[in-house]
């Protein structure tokens, strides 16, 4: 099991208001909420900059193409 550790989080009163009343709606605490929000801005994230590294990979291809050099083709993604 993945050792846990506590982080805080400052929010606004509003926001605070917001996720309190989608725990309720969602008959979840706020504190997952919280979790389950950061896991999935995590994990959005982190394909977006998989993508971002994945077109400046074949950036580099072509310009080594352009300038006549032998270069491999990057390998597609999933």
């Amino acid at each position: 099991m993945a050792t846990r550790s506590t982080t805080s989080l400052k929010l606004d009163g509003a926001m605070k208001d917001r996720v309190q009343r989608l725990a309720a709606a969602r008959r979840r605490s706020p504190h997952w909420v919280m979790r389950e929000a950061v896991e999935q801005y995590v994990e959005r994230e982190e394909k977006r900059e998989q993508l971002r590294q994945d077109a400046l990979a074949r950036w580099a291809w072509l310009a080594r193409l352009e300038a006549g050099k032998n270069a491999s083709i990057p390998k597609c993604h999933d």
